[in-house]
């Protein structure tokens, strides 16, 4: 008998490690597949609620925020675009042309849009998710751009008009913040935060191995 799970993925759209995660959970559920099927939600999170639509410099901002050197930040970057190969994931390098993703930028409207592309279906938001993960993180591209936001969502199977329309409105905003308080109150503050049948926690990008383990065990009761 097939056990299915609800899986909540809460992230944001600028973290590496969210990235990783959903791709190490992604190797986790193939693993047990026939066992375990998952119903997965994506929910919102902004590590940087406060950053202007322009951005700001990517090693200047991780330097203050985290009270690390130029040198470090460099070498935790090149950590995670090693994580990301061993996943599948392409994090691009800081000297491929571009500049790589240079900036780190205000998510906001990409929630705003990846909470339409769920009520859209589950289908949807998944393809949009993914593609802004490869938009900003192998491709350079600002997750605060409408144009890119629009573009990806087309890709991902949506309207791009329609997203047009929703991102030069403020639709979806309050529902956008309400998810996002309600998960800070749970206790949220750190992500990916992966959230199983509302009640069991995984904490951070694990390994396939560790998603697993946890997979089985909740299945087993």
């Amino acid at each position: 008998m097939t056990t299915l799970l609800k899986i909540d993925f809460v992230s944001d759209v600028s973290c590496p490690w969210c990235a990783i995660g959903l791709k190490s959970l992604d190797q986790a559920l193939q693993r047990v597949a026939g066992d375990i099927q998952a119903e997965l939600h994506f929910q919102p999170f902004e590590l940087n609620p406060k950053m202007p639509p322009e951005g700001q410099e990517i090693t200047e901002h991780i330097t203050k925020k985290y009270g690390i050197t130029p040198e470090q930040a460099d070498a935790n970057r090149e950590n995670i675009r090693q994580r990301g190969e061993k996943v599948g994931f392409a994090f691009s390098r800081a000297d491929q042309p571009g500049g790589g993703r240079s900036r780190i930028y205000n998510t906001f409207d990409a929630h705003r849009l990846l909470h339409w592309a769920g009520l859209e279906g589950a289908d949807q938001q998944r393809a949009l998710k993914e593609g802004l993960f490869k938009a900003y993180f192998t491709d350079g591209q600002s997750p605060a751009s409408h144009e890119v936001l629009a573009r990806v969502a087309g890709e991902a199977g949506l309207e791009p008009l329609r997203a047009g329309e929703i991102l030069a409105s403020h639709a979806y905003a309050k529902e956008v913040r309400e998810r996002e308080s309600f998960y800070l109150t749970q206790g949220i503050h750190s992500v990916p935060a992966v959230i199983i049948n509302d009640r069991h926690l995984i904490s951070g990008g694990q390994p396939a191995e560790v998603f697993e383990q946890a997979l089985r065990q909740i299945a087993a009761g």
